[in-house]
């Protein structure tokens, strides 16, 4: 056994190149998670940059493993037994299973509930 690790994450992703996040995709995934970005040239904006750029790369890295020949195992790991036994949720029953709940709701919208979110967008001052 190794007294020392033989590898390292860092030192593989350091063998790909870094890519760079534009300063406007970071504005736009921040807006579509409905959060304020920070400013342009604050070091909080330089840190989530940096920070996602660094995800960006190690899943590039991932993408590029060579999978041919990989066998994944069977199911019936021990994280799919509720599915052995309350069945699959993404199996449609035909009997109405599940739709009790939304008879009790307000408002629905087909088989989903609806609510009504009174959140609005908080935009920085300047």
């Amino acid at each position: 056994m190794p007294l020392k690790p033989t590898w390292s994450v860092h030192e593989l992703l350091s063998s790909y190149p870094s890519p760079k996040l534009p300063a406007e995709t970071l504005d736009k995934l921040y807006k579509l998670s409905a959060l304020v970005p920070p400013k342009e040239g604050t070091p909080e904006h330089s840190k989530v940059t940096k920070e996602l750029e660094e995800m960006i790369r190690l899943v590039e890295a991932v993408k590029l493993v060579d999978t041919d020949g990989v066998v994944v195992s069977g199911r019936g790991e021990e994280e799919d037994m509720d599915r052995k036994y309350y069945g699959n949720p993404e199996d449609v029953r035909k009997d109405g299973y599940g739709q009790e709940l939304l008879k009790h709701a307000a408002r629905t919208a087909g088989d989903f509930y609806v609510v009504e979110a009174d959140r609005t967008r908080r935009m920085p001052t300047s």
